[in-house]
């Protein structure tokens, strides 16, 4: 399965950022061993259900040590059978446009 999740505490630094409670969440995920990967908005991991919601409630856990509120946006494709599709599908997607079709 691919499990896209955005966690962030609902406090923030002086500046009104909530990057370096953030920062932490990723380092949780980058040393769970899963196939991963994050951009501005979400982190996506791949692997089986209970190995990414571990991953995503130990993140949600981290913050919860820094903030009183933890918000948390998950989506998830849950697809049996199927593995490499953090790349693999995003792979279709550009060979689509490279043929220009």
């Amino acid at each position: 399965m691919l499990v896209a999740f955005s966690v962030a505490p609902s406090t923030s630094d002086a500046s009104g950022g909530v990057h370096t409670a953030v920062a932490e969440a990723v380092r949780i995920v980058r040393a769970c061993g899963l196939p991963n990967h994050t951009d501005s908005m979400f982190t996506t991991l791949e692997g089986e259900w209970d190995e990414c919601m571990a991953v995503v409630k130990a993140c949600c856990d981290y913050l919860a040590t820094v903030s009183p509120r933890v918000s948390l946006v998950l989506k998830a494709d849950i697809r049996p059978g199927f593995t490499g599709q953090l790349t693999a599908k995003v792979e279709r997607v550009e060979a689509v446009l490279a043929d220009g079709s």
